[in-house]
């Protein structure tokens, strides 16, 4: 099974405003340029504990900007042409449907109901015009399939749970939960996931 270094991308307004973001296309602000260039200098001190270089590797990025920023400073830390990469909608962050834009207590002022059943439910919720994270874990795996060598990903928080749950890293009721956070590489290799700091 090929190695996966797993960057969720750098922050972004929205992330600091603790908005739902899903498809909106927002750019990493100055905390998330430097998070992402740092992600370029953990991963190259890991290839180079794993005997390998950065050329080894596949580079593969979500369609969003702030995905695909994240990757263009990882590159450009590691000394790669930074636009030398490939992207997969498949990749793109869960989707949140009317909900996006909003933090959680402008969507309970809204709907209090369907919130309180996205807690019961987290893996199974489907949010009004949204997706469920069953349905992103269907699309990652269809992405997964067609991975060939070890390759870095930059994506998203919802992607990686998705990775989680796919793998059975966690249980899927669980998965949904996980703390995916910003500046940290993952390692998914061999049924596990790691985290680099």
């Amino acid at each position: 099974m090929p190695v996966l270094y797993y960057i969720r991308h750098g922050e972004t307004d929205w992330n600091a405003e603790q908005r739902l973001q899903g498809h909106r296309d927002t750019p990493l602000n100055a905390r998330g340029r430097r998070q992402a260039s740092h992600c370029g200098g953990i991963l190259r001190n890991l290839l180079e504990r794993d005997g390998r270089t950065a050329a080894d590797c596949s580079y593969v990025s979500s369609p969003l900007c702030r995905a695909r920023q994240t990757m263009e400073l990882v590159r450009t830390a590691l000394d790669l042409d930074p636009n030398g990469y490939g992207v997969d909608n498949r990749l793109i962050e869960i989707s949140f449907g009317d909900w996006e834009g909003l933090t959680l207590p402008e969507i309970a002022a809204r709907d209090a109901e369907a919130l309180a059943a996205r807690e019961r439910d987290k893996w199974g919720f489907t949010p009004p015009g949204g997706e469920s994270y069953r349905d992103v874990t269907a699309r990652v795996a269809a992405w997964y399939a067609t991975v060939t060598r070890d390759t870095v990903v930059t994506a998203h928080g919802g992607v990686a749970r998705a990775l989680v749950a796919y793998f059975n890293i966690l249980p899927h009721e669980e998965a949904v939960h996980a703390d995916i956070v910003h500046g940290v590489v993952y390692v998914f290799a061999g049924g596990t996931m790691a985290r680099y700091a």
